[in-house]
């Protein structure tokens, strides 16, 4: 356990950010199974709208350091080219 003022700050602190990422985690996940299951179900209009959403969503995770930039270009690519094979 933490003795001092600043390490029982950095602990609150660690918490506080532990948490948010998570959240926003738990968004990304969400906003892709969304955007997966409009996909899926072949609905264009839908899908071009959750992808969207969940383009979106992936950049801010990216911007935060949550996810590397090269896997939010590359989430929203496999997204891109599901949608375009719908046609």
């Amino acid at each position: 356990m933490a003795n001092t003022k600043s390490a029982i700050k950095r602990n609150r602190q660690t918490i506080t950010r532990t948490e948010r990422n998570r959240a926003e985690k738990s968004r990304m996940k969400a906003a892709r199974k969304t955007t997966l299951a409009a996909i899926v179900s072949g609905n264009k209009d839908e899908a071009v709208k959750a992808a969207s959403v969940f383009s979106s969503v992936v950049d801010k995770a990216a911007k935060r350091n949550l996810i590397h930039p090269n896997k939010a270009a590359n989430l929203k690519s496999k997204t891109a080219k599901a949608i375009a094979a719908i046609g």
